[in-house]
């Protein structure tokens, strides 16, 4: 009985890799350490828990450092006949953390405006819980693109997503915010409670977790449990889906987006953005690759649907509709998530699949570097004209130049147009991994909708520079607001001018 029983307790026994683990980890425990700090600081230095915050996420950021150019993994069975680890921090790894702490480090400097205009407005937000929520969120993006499992891949994903939809409804007595936080927590049970079907029905069907491992056994499953199988892979990628925003599973967007706070509808377009998306490579390239014939398919017609229902709705938007200006980058993140889905549904196609994901990994970086500059700059706007209205750009270049210029070029990054040089390499990427695919009629559906969506990026360039109707309005800047555009700013156009710097990940392995 010993002797049976000995080896699979040593199996159990896992070493634990403090390093590779050190990203999440802090952010983690910054979260606790300012929720515990909140309850002996008085009201007067609560801004200090939001410098904290951003210390915290800075040292998240920089503890990737000591992992660049090596792969290692941790929570690993041992004496199994097989690899089978938990947490991987590799490349692609790396380059997801870096995206997800950096994307939350501008969230936390837009947060800190945001917060203090609201108590000086006398609406202030609990801020103790607002910067323990965000550090959790953050934390549970940067666990899920190590997760090589599929339990810790549905926890790290539930870590991010909770917190952001109490986020999103923290703005006391706010219907709007009410509305959206509810409308962003019914898509976010349903997208949970599909998942983990999904995941129940692949490890009735293959017996493990572990993506290798799954990939492995649904090669070979038993006849009668292929069914089964099939319904668990088909149910998991619905669930990605839901958090991806595609259509038509993006109905929460936009009332999310208006009705958050300024700062947490950025974090969302971003760092929400990338968490779906990481999950949706790791469970079909990774963990799915025997059903590439399905989610292929699947994904290159969600695309072709998400990112023309994203650019016609953006240009359908009202310039004098309050919020306006919030539901276009609204809709134009769905537009930009059909972008993001092209490389994914390519892989399933082509020779090399990790080329095609690195084209995705290309475009979500130059997204969030000028997505979140767009924020940025519509919280300035916001300061002074809180319904945010399109029309209330309308000659922001009389009143601040530079404001007006740095917004002007993340347009034009979006639309892909120069100087935004970044913006077109990226989506010349994305369109040629739809062709190299042998998806020719993708990539004609992204050339149209590129089309449709300069109509709505060039018309609002245009407003920042005609004349302002009346006295030129007063947009007050603030430290951390300011260092936040110039920061994205700086990256965006350090991107365009080398933008070598995010396309090499297009040929080169990710994961080692």
């Amino acid at each position: 009985m010993i002797a049976v029983a000995a080896p699979s307790v040593v199996s159990l026994v896992q070493s634990v890799d403090w390093a590779a683990i050190a990203p999440p980890t802090i952010a983690a425990v910054v979260a606790l350490v300012v929720l515990v700090a909140d309850l002996f600081v008085g009201e007067a230095r609560k801004a200090v828990l939001g410098w904290i915050s951003v210390a915290g996420l800075a040292a998240a950021a920089l503890a990737l450092i000591p992992l660049i150019g090596d792969e290692r993994s941790t929570f690993c069975l041992k004496g199994t006949p097989y690899q089978a680890c938990s947490y991987t921090a590799d490349r692609f790894t790396l380059v997801v953390q870096f995206l997800v702490l950096a994307g939350a480090l501008l969230t936390a400097l837009l947060s800190i405006s945001a917060l203090k205009d609201a108590k000086n407005a006398h609406r202030p937000f609990p801020e103790g819980e607002y910067w323990f929520l965000l550090l959790s969120s953050a934390a549970g993006a940067a666990l899920l693109p190590a997760s090589r499992d599929l339990a810790t891949l549905v926890v790290a994903l539930e870590v991010a997503s909770l917190p952001a939809f109490a986020l999103v409804g923290l703005k006391q007595g706010d219907r709007r915010s009410s509305d959206a936080a509810l409308k962003f927590f019914l898509s976010s049970v349903t997208a949970t409670a599909v998942t983990l079907l999904g995941v129940s029905f692949v490890y009735a069907a293959t017996g493990s977790l572990h993506l290798n491992r799954v990939a492995e056994q649904l090669t070979h499953v038993d006849g009668r449990l292929d069914t089964l199988a099939q319904a668990g892979v088909a149910l998991t990628l619905i669930g990605f889906a839901f958090k991806t925003a595609a259509v038509p599973f993006h109905f929460w967007v936009p009332d999310t987006y208006a009705g958050a706070p300024l700062p947490i509808a950025a974090y969302l377009s971003v760092v929400g953005k990338a968490v779906g998306f990481t999950g949706l490579i790791l469970v079909t390239v990774v963990a799915f690759p025997s059903y590439a014939d399905v989610w292929g398919p699947a994904l290159a017609a969600l695309a072709a649907l998400t990112m023309t229902v994203g650019n016609v709705a953006a240009l359908r938007q009202q310039a004098t509709r309050a919020y306006s200006a919030v539901r276009l980058l609204a809709w134009s993140s769905v537009g930009q998530a059909g972008y993001l889905l092209v490389p994914i549904a390519s892989a399933a196609y082509a020779d090399d699949p990790e080329k095609s994901i690195g084209s995705t990994l290309a475009y979500a970086l130059m997204y969030a570097a000028v997505n979140l500059g767009a924020f940025a700059v519509a919280a300035l706007v916001a300061r002074t004209k809180p319904l945010n209205r399109l029309g209330d750009y309308r000659g922001l270049y009389a009143s601040r130049p530079l404001a007006a210029l740095v917004l002007g070029f993340f347009l034009l990054c979006l639309a892909g147009l120069p100087p935004g040089v970044i913006g077109l390499f990226a989506k010349v990427t994305v369109f040629s991994a739809a062709v190299d695919a042998g998806l020719g009629w993708l990539a004609v559906v992204m050339a149209v909708n590129v089309v449709i969506a300069l109509f709505y990026y060039l018309q609002w360039t245009a407003d920042l520079f005609r004349a302002p109707e009346g006295e030129p309005a007063v947009y007050r800047f603030s430290a951390p607001l300011t260092a936040a555009i110039a920061l994205t700013a700086v990256i965006g156009v350090a991107l365009s001018g080398a933008p070598q710097l995010i396309l090499h990940f297009v040929n080169s392995g990710l994961f080692l």
